[in-house]
């Protein structure tokens, strides 16, 4: 199965599954509460980040609109679409976005807040080292199919995609 971009596997997460997780994060994220608010990475982020929000009645939310990958599931050059606009370092707010890949989002974010913790539900080996708290951990050659991504079809059973394949 050819995903491009080098991803060789999907992994897909269901709404409960995003949720359940979403929530999981805000539980690790009380013990570094309170926070001034949350600073949601669009656009994959802002569900999360509403989750995180939510469980830790945090009313104040803003956004960092920023997009790195190109239709091809590639990395290319950052486009910061809508900046912070947090008047201070990020000291006391946590960052949410669904996952870290690569890192380079990540990376652009917390230039822009750099005392802010950053908190993601997924994570992959390359970005591992911005993030401060995170629930799972995937392989760097695995594409996460968020629920937005997805809609119900017919899915072959695994021995046929393996007997397609080789």
């Amino acid at each position: 199965m050819s995903t491009g971009a080098g991803y060789t596997k999907y992994f897909p997460v269901s709404w409960e599954e995003l949720h359940r997780n979403g929530r999981a994060l805000a539980w690790r994220l009380m013990e570094k509460a309170p926070f001034k608010g949350v600073i949601a990475v669009t656009r994959g982020g802002m569900v999360p980040a509403a989750i995180v929000a939510r469980e830790l009645d945090i009313r104040h939310i803003d956004t960092v609109c920023i997009a790195a990958y190109r239709d091809d599931k590639s990395v290319g050059e950052v486009n910061i679409i809508k900046p912070l606009n947090i008047p201070d370092d990020g000291e006391g707010w946590v960052i949410v976005d669904d996952l870290v890949d690569s890192g380079i989002t990540a990376r652009h974010v917390r230039k822009m807040v750099p005392k802010a913790h950053f908190a993601t539900i997924y994570a992959k080996p390359k970005g591992l080292d911005q993030v401060d708290t995170f629930i799972t951990e995937v392989s760097q050659d695995t594409w996460i199919l968020f629920p937005w991504d997805q809609g119900p079809s017919f899915v072959k059973p695994i021995v046929e995609e393996t007997r397609a394949q080789g």
